[in-house]
């Protein structure tokens, strides 16, 4: 029997920031250098995105196409880094919001057994492997023969969790204590939340308590049932949500107001620390979570004073740190211990051991409505990007991408008129009743309230700059009355 992997990619990553932004979380960031024992299909030293490393992960296993459960938000940034990286068949099943891990797996888990043929399924009830899309796993080989040690056990009707070798007294991590030896694997003796650093020295000294990675495997079947013994109001609920689906191309919707009554839970907490079904298979495939800047320092590649860097960066007497620069040279002088990490918007400097505390500021960016919580200055979009340049009370410059053969929603705006000027290739532009092509050196105006659209017609990217004017300048000024992309 095949396996589907299950890839989990909803998540915020607020521990990274200022390089994960809600609207464009870890997952979807290149953050880890692939090795070959990684990624058979990667050069050494190349960087791919968490989420490509975890789908190309699955190379040497039998496995249906993946399922991708993410944000509606994130679909096309998820689409597109998969269509950049030649991963060819797939699904993304779209949460119309959070609701943890337990439902999540659930709606997955129903969509196999209820709506085979939304997935590509030729038989209900496979194996699923949940995966987390922001992880980092550096040996292959050994994720591999993990997971296929663990298929018959599955295949039994068990519920597998993957246990971590502990390296460190982690106290970030929950534990599993093994049992008694079961097939490649033993019974859970025990979930563990995460313990106070006494605690986790005992568990490393004692050999028994492993790091619960958050990766399981088990059939569909097994799950729901389990699921329902423990948690039936969870259950029902999902099962209402795939009982109207909307699947458009690659993209499966659930009913948004039946999923919206989902109770929030972990599958933790609702399922494995309460089911007689839990066994345990070791994972040694040097496993890392990535949740905090130390974890980046960890598993980067030092220089000879044990510095990790990135990008235009020069340090003199800095040592055991990690600085990441993206648009501007950073230089640090007679720092140790300590995370630099430099974007467009927004400086962190920290130190390492004060990493996890990034949530706080975080909290305050919250509080405050900063828009460096969820945006980066570049935002991308189905159909390119587009970065913010300059900013006032009455005026936004934008520099605006549009891929090849793509095209911006037919829309118009009740408070601001836009002044675009073409930097590079071809548009083709619609204002009102009227059609015609810019190319470069080349402008147009819109002025409020006239309905109009940009497309890219040629073959090579289109960049331009937009001037926009006027009493507001909010994103959610847009009113669309055609959008090939599904967006209301």
């Amino acid at each position: 029997m095949q396996i589907l992997p299950v890839v989990m990619a909803g998540g915020t990553g607020s521990r990274l920031w200022p390089l994960s932004r809600e609207q464009y979380p870890k997952q979807f960031l290149s953050l880890i250098a692939s090795s070959e024992k990684q990624l058979s299909s990667a050069a050494p030293d190349q960087f791919f995105t968490l989420l490509q490393q975890t789908i190309q992960r699955l190379d040497g296993l039998d496995h249906q196409p993946p399922l991708v459960i993410c944000q509606e938000s994130h679909r096309f940034i998820a689409a597109e880094q998969l269509r950049h990286c030649g991963i060819g068949k797939h699904r993304f099943l779209l949460e119309p919001e959070g609701r943890n891990t337990a439902p999540a797996i659930a709606l997955a888990a129903l969509l196999t057994s209820e709506c085979p043929s939304a997935v590509s399924l030729e038989e209900t009830d496979p194996l699923l492997l949940v995966l987390a899309a922001d992880h980092c796993i550096q040996n292959h080989e050994a994720f591999v023969a993990a997971v296929e040690q663990a298929i018959p056990l599955a295949e039994s009707g068990k519920l597998v969790a993957f246990g971590i070798p502990p390296q460190s007294p982690e106290t970030g991590y929950g534990y599993i204590k093994r049992g008694e030896p079961s097939g490649a694997g033993y019974e859970v003796a025990q979930f563990v939340e995460k313990p106070d650093l006494n605690a986790a020295k005992e568990y490393l000294v004692s050999a028994h308590y492993y790091w619960n990675s958050g990766m399981f495997l088990f059939r569909a079947s097994a799950y729901l049932q389990e699921l329902g013994k423990y948690r039936p109001d969870l259950l029902s609920a999902c099962q209402h949500a795939v009982q109207s689906l909307e699947v458009d191309k690659d993209f499966i919707r659930v009913d948004r107001q039946a999923f919206a009554a989902c109770p929030s839970d972990s599958i933790d907490y609702a399922v494995m620390e309460k089911t007689d079904s839990a066994v345990m298979v070791s994972m040694d495939a040097g496993w890392s979570d990535v949740g905090a800047w130390s974890a980046l320092w960890e598993l980067g590649k030092k220089d000879e004073s044990y510095n990790v860097v990135q990008g235009d960066v020069l340090t003199t007497e800095t040592r055991h740190s990690y600085i990441r620069a993206d648009s501007r040279l950073v230089a640090t002088i007679g720092l140790e211990h300590v995370v630099v990490i430099e974007t467009k918007d927004a400086v962190l400097v920290a130190a390492k051991d004060k990493v996890q505390e990034v949530k706080a500021i975080v909290a305050q960016l919250r509080e405050t409505h900063r828009p460096e919580l969820e945006f980066h200055r570049e935002v991308y979009r189905p159909w390119g990007k587009y970065e913010q340049v300059d900013h006032g009370l009455r005026h936004q410059v934008k520099h605006i991408t549009v891929n090849p053969g793509e095209k911006l929603s037919l829309q118009m705006h009740h408070h601001r008129s836009e002044h675009w000027v073409v930097v590079s290739g071809t548009a083709k532009v619609t204002q009102g009743d009227k059609t015609w092509l810019l190319t470069e050196n080349e402008s147009t105006y819109i002025p409020i309230g006239v309905i109009h659209a940009l497309e890219n017609p040629g073959k090579i990217p289109l960049e331009m700059i937009e001037v926009q004017s006027g009493s507001y300048l909010g994103e959610d000024d847009i009113v669309r009355f055609e959008d090939r992309y599904g967006r209301k």
